[in-house]
């Protein structure tokens, strides 16, 4: 499993992973309190990119990508349901 080093690396990769199969894809977030860290996990189950920091600048980065990846989710089901409707 690769663990980018870099924001910018690990965004551009998770979405290309996204864009490629949307049913497939998945995102994880997960926050440890103890060391303080958070990570970024985004699955396909072929591919898994994983992206962990504890810098508060990474965080808003972090929540700024997700929330362009649920607008990207909710842009697609509400396209395919439009069709259906037609």
């Amino acid at each position: 499993m690769p663990q980018y080093q870099t924001w910018e690396e690990f965004s551009r990769a998770a979405e290309k992973l996204y864009l490629a199969d949307p049913m497939k894809a998945r995102v994880v977030l997960k926050y440890r309190h103890s060391d303080g860290s958070l990570c970024i996990k985004v699955t396909d189950d072929l591919v898994c990119l994983m992206y962990r920091t504890d810098q508060a600048q990474d965080v808003k980065k972090i929540e700024k990508f997700h929330s362009q990846l649920m607008r990207l989710m909710v842009a697609k089901e509400s396209r395919s349901v439009a069709m259906e409707a037609d």
